[in-house]
């Protein structure tokens, strides 16, 4: 969860914590939006739950080609 993407996509894409590098995500390709920083944390945990088959399901729903989002953001 973040408050300001723009900065986070940065942070990945430099490797800027160390935990970055463990792994080597620096692709933008979902995200979802929320008013409240509580249901934002709340959807995080739950996310972090699903299997890897299950995330990428829910990737395919939004953007099926895997396309990085990270351009309007840079």
């Amino acid at each position: 969860m973040t408050s300001n993407l723009p900065k986070r996509i940065h942070q990945h894409k430099t490797k800027f914590f160390p935990g970055f590098n463990k792994y080597n995500i620096n692709r933008l390709v979902y995200y979802e939006e929320y008013s409240s920083s509580l249901d934002a944390t709340k959807r995080e945990r739950q996310l972090k739950g699903f299997v890897r088959r299950k995330k990428d399901v829910l990737v395919n729903s939004k953007n099926p080609d895997w396309i990085e989002l990270t351009i309007p953001f840079v």
